[in-house]
């Protein structure tokens, strides 16, 4: 069985900066990590094939920085990944991003069950993983709280629909989208993190000249349907004020207050 997991690298804090100009995240290499929605993913599928036998491969997109992210996931088990990464795919919304994922999991090869975390800590859409197997042609699942059973081209899964749990059985090829309480991700493995640091090869790079469909309106911007108009961290308020008297007192100084602010 070929299994390929859809990661990604998203900043480790909160305090992030955005480009005024364009609107989307400066990614800073040294201050990111996998998305923790992916680990259950890749979790899930090296237990697949630990199951039913077969390989895993990682795919990400984003700058070459991002393939520390594809590094930890084959200490994690994977055999290798791939990192798409090209000036063209900058600036993508969930459209383009989705789009060009389709397009480097086709130069990659056929794949048996593609997985993919709930949603990203950067983003929270929840709609790539979905948006990429319906470019693919695919059928997928979301909210995936269980793998059933693998049998006879089929896969059968228990998702999480509102309120309700659902058995869901799938052909393959498929997306499979997994909720954060499917397992526990496994640690890196101390042995592979050596072996990593001699020989890289496992990683791949592509570029949009790898792909088949070499139309630039398609990726980044200009191949995304919509775009942010303003992005911009909270501002930090600290200011405090102190209410003193007895509970009627306090009461009439609040009500004023909330209406001075004009809050009701």
């Amino acid at each position: 069985m070929n299994v390929l997991v859809c990661i990604k690298q998203v900043p480790a804090s909160s305090n992030v900066k955005v480009d005024p100009e364009t609107g989307v995240l400066k990614r800073n290499s040294n201050d990111a990590k996998m998305n923790p929605y992916d680990l259950y993913a890749l979790e899930c599928a090296l237990e697949l094939v630990e199951r039913c036998g077969g390989t895993v491969e990682v795919i990400t997109m984003g700058p070459p920085s991002a393939g520390a992210v594809i590094e930890e996931a084959i200490c994690m088990g994977a055999t290798n990944g791939c990192v798409l990464s090209d000036r063209k795919f900058a600036g993508a919304d969930v459209l383009a991003t989705a789009y060009t994922l389709s397009q480097g999991i086709r130069s990659m090869g056929k794949f048996d069950v593609i997985f993919c975390g709930k949603q990203t800590t950067d983003g929270d859409t929840a709609q790539v993983g979905p948006e990429t197997a319906e470019f693919m042609n695919i059928p997928h699942i979301a909210g995936v709280k269980k793998i059933e059973k693998v049998r006879g081209g089929n896969i059968t899964v228990v998702a999480k629909q509102g309120q309700y749990l659902v058995t869901q059985t799938v052909s393959m090829p498929c997306m499979i989208c997994t909720e954060s309480d499917i397992n526990t991700p496994r640690l890196p493995s101390y042995k592979r993190q050596k072996a990593m640091s001699a020989d890289k090869s496992e990683i791949q790079i592509k570029t949009f000249e790898s792909f088949l469909d070499k139309d630039e309106s398609h990726y980044g911007l200009a191949g995304s349907a919509t775009q942010v108009e303003k992005i911009f961290p909270p501002d930090v308020n600290t200011e405090k004020q102190f209410i003193e008297g007895d509970s009627e007192e306090q009461t009439e100084q609040l009500l004023k207050l909330l209406n001075t602010k004009k809050f009701i």
